[in-house]
């Protein structure tokens, strides 16, 4: 089955997890891009990682890093990735923004307890 990138931007749209919070208020960590690229993404067109990496010109690794949350999104990959889906660079650093503010806010929160 292949979805149109208009239906593929209504399901991500219409999925709550993506509405607006504050993630530094979050007790669990915000969406990785790796998440949204596998669920919203590969298993709707029905590509494989491989496939994927072949079309972005990038390694398989790459890509199966980011899928498995292991790599953060680059700068570089957003623009593939936007470029490939029809989507905006800012689209996919947005999800790696929220996660990373995530990240360094619990970071912080720990090194106050800490302290």
């Amino acid at each position: 089955m292949v979805l149109k990138f208009s239906e593929l931007e209504e399901r991500v749209k219409s999925r709550e997890r993506y509405s607006p919070v504050d993630v530094l208020e979050m007790e669990a960590p915000p969406i990785h891009p790796g998440e949204v690229l596998r669920e919203d993404f590969l298993k709707p067109l029905g590509l494989t990682q491989s496939q994927l990496a072949k079309e972005l010109g990038v390694s398989f690794r790459a890509i199966n890093e980011l899928v498995n949350e292991k790599r953060d999104l680059s700068p570089e990959m957003a623009i593939r990735l936007a470029k490939r889906f029809g989507t905006s660079p800012q689209f996919w650093l947005g999800f790696q923004m929220d996660y990373d503010l995530w990240k360094a806010a619990k970071r912080m929160k720990l090194a106050e307890v800490g302290s």
